[in-house]
């Protein structure tokens, strides 16, 4: 059996979903595919290791596609203050400071799907698939067919590619990246904490490389330990008495008291690119587009734009009238994203070779540039602002403006 639709998503992850959901309620017929669905949430569950700090600018696009309440009902934890330093220098963010109730959120990667999944499915003219495989893809310019496993054909006009970094729509579209892996890995872990609630985020600089603490609800809190992959194969083998030692040692005093280890994991690093965002028939976004270093957790924020650029773009073009899978309207789109995406990937680069090299003279400038960021009020609002999302020069829905009324 098999139908036609105007839009298919193909992986319905945080990006996918958050997309299918800004095109709900539109005159588009939308398909989302999601083959793994997460599993149904409970309070009494163990934390996810995988967390994003979610921007100001996704906090509001998920409110506005309504799918934040799916989020706060389950669990969530902002933060106000934000503390980086090495050595002397030290500056730290505070959202008072320039008159906002928080800084972000950090929230498991499982929670924010299972809400944007959920929301997906309120929509008339959004079919969720779940637990289905797709069996063959053909590309074409004006329509794409996707068989699944249970013996359907989908036909689509604009086939988005939300399948992660090692996208199969990209590769089946002929789209080509450029990266490289980075000569760190990520140990990640969740831990019980003797601090209680806390509402900072932090990141010290080491030679080593950057040590990270995201704030869960209650006390409990997610633990970044950036190191070599030599070395966090070590540290993955050692049992939890012995791995929550090596933390305690390596880790500063303000880490506190850590009760326990309740989780382990680890990932590569990975940077890419994708050459071109769109061809006639095809877009992607968030990781089939870009693979981003996790340093300031930038990753699914600059996903999630990608989401709200390009469900702007498609739902402009369709009530003007216009073809919105051709290559001049997904070209808006590319135009909007691919610079700006750019642009944050080389500062995430510049942040990891210069805190990553150990030269005394550099060191000794990065110091005095934590310190002036500290002390220089006006650089430091700024900052703040472009962290947050809270400029202009964002999509209408990361501004909290709806894209039909």
């Amino acid at each position: 059996m098999g139908s036609e639709c105007d839009v298919l998503i193909v992986g319905g992850g945080m990006v996918g979903a958050t997309l299918a959901c800004a095109l709900g309620q539109s005159r588009l017929r939308v398909v989302l595919l999601e083959d793994a669905p997460p599993d149904p949430f409970s309070v009494d569950q163990p934390f996810d290791l995988r967390v994003s700090a979610l921007s100001v600018a996704s906090a509001n696009i998920l409110k506005t596609i309504g799918a934040w309440d799916g989020i706060t009902r389950r669990r969530l934890c902002p933060y106000r203050r934000m503390r980086v330093w090495e050595d002397l220098g030290d500056v730290e963010f505070i959202s008072d400071e320039i008159n906002q109730p928080v800084l972000g959120h950090i929230v498991e990667n499982r929670v924010i799907q299972l809400a944007v999944l959920e929301r997906g499915k309120d929509f008339e003219n959004v079919e969720v698939i779940e637990r289905v495989k797709t069996r063959s893809m053909t590309y074409g310019p004006k329509g794409s067919l996707v068989e699944l496993d249970d013996g359907r054909t989908l036909k689509a006009r604009l086939l988005v590619a939300a399948d992660g970094g090692f996208s199969k729509v990209r590769q089946v579209a002929g789209m080509g990246v450029s990266g490289w892996d980075y000569e760190q890995q990520a140990l990640v872990l969740t831990v019980e904490t003797g601090c209680g609630q806390q509402d900072i985020t932090w990141q010290h600089f080491t030679p080593d490389g950057p040590q990270a603490l995201l704030p869960l609800p209650g006390a409990h809190a997610s633990l970044v330990w950036y190191h070599t992959p030599e070395e966090v194969r070590r540290l993955k083998s050692l049992s939890n008495p012995q791995l929550l030692k090596a933390l305690l040692e390596a880790f500063p005093a303000c880490l506190g008291d850590i009760k326990s280890i309740t989780a382990r994991g680890s990932f590569p690093l990975r940077r890419q690119h994708a050459l071109r965002y769109i061809k006639e028939g095809v877009a992607l976004i968030g990781d089939a587009a870009h693979m981003i270093h996790p340093l300031a957790g930038q990753g699914v924020n600059i996903g999630l734009l990608d989401a709200a650029a390009l469900a702007e773009v498609l739902l402009d073009a369709a009530h003007q009238g216009q073809d919105f899978g051709s290559e001049a309207t997904l070209r808006r789109y590319e135009r909007m994203r691919r610079n700006n995406n750019l642009i944050m990937m080389t500062l995430m680069d510049g942040f990891y070779r210069a805190f990553g090299n150990r030269s005394v003279p550099l060191r000794v400038l990065r110091n005095l540039g934590l310190g002036l960021a500290e002390r220089i009020r006006p650089a430091k609002k700024i900052a703040m602002i472009q962290a947050m999302g809270l400029h202009r020069s964002l999509p209408r829905l990361a501004q909290g403006q709806a894209l039909i009324g």
